[in-house]
């Protein structure tokens, strides 16, 4: 019986130990997370709970013309203004059309250099009905060649979303 006992309490302490290891792994993960640095713009937003941009597919296919959803969410950018930073678009897997992400009132502006970086974002996400005029601009700040340009020809409708904070990461 006492073998038992002396079993059954070496097993208990040995359970402690490696659950204690296992919550160190997590709050050492938790740690990196949030130690992350990240170059923000416009209205300071923090990181944690942000969506991927695979869960922002299915948000935008949700959305009917008209719909606005506030969401924050990770990706990473496309293409950006060349002019001024002023737009960016961003990858977000399954979509037709890679999401326009404008700037709440014009309010701040991203580096013009930042293709392929991660960066974060917190604001409304919709539908945008975008005019043949405004195609073509954003088609010259991205610097496409004119025929490219010539081709467009009809108002298109696709994801938007303004942007009130991101982060960029570091």
């Amino acid at each position: 019986m006492r073998t038992l006992f002396t079993i059954l309490i070496a097993l208990f302490i040995v359970s402690c130990d490696s659950f204690s290891k296992k919550e160190k792994a997590e709050n050492k993960e938790m740690a990196m997370a949030s130690q992350e640095s990240y170059e923000s713009f416009g209205k300071k937003i923090e990181a944690a709970n942000s969506k991927s941009s695979a869960e922002m597919t299915e948000v935008y296919n949700n959305l009917k013309p008209g719909d606005t959803v506030n969401v924050k969410f990770r990706s990473s950018v496309v293409s950006v203004c060349k002019m001024k930073g002023c737009w960016m678009t961003l990858d977000i897997p399954d979509l037709a059309e890679d999401p326009m992400v404008k700037f709440e009132d014009y309010g701040f502006f991203v580096p013009k250099d930042i293709e392929n970086k991660e960066v974060i974002f917190q604001g409304k996400a919709f539908l945008d009905k975008v005019s043949v005029e405004d195609q073509k601009h954003f088609a010259e700040d991205a610097g496409k060649s004119e025929e490219e340009i010539a081709k467009i020809t009809e108002t298109a409708t696709k994801p938007g979303f303004i942007a009130e904070g991101v982060l960029l990461k570091s």
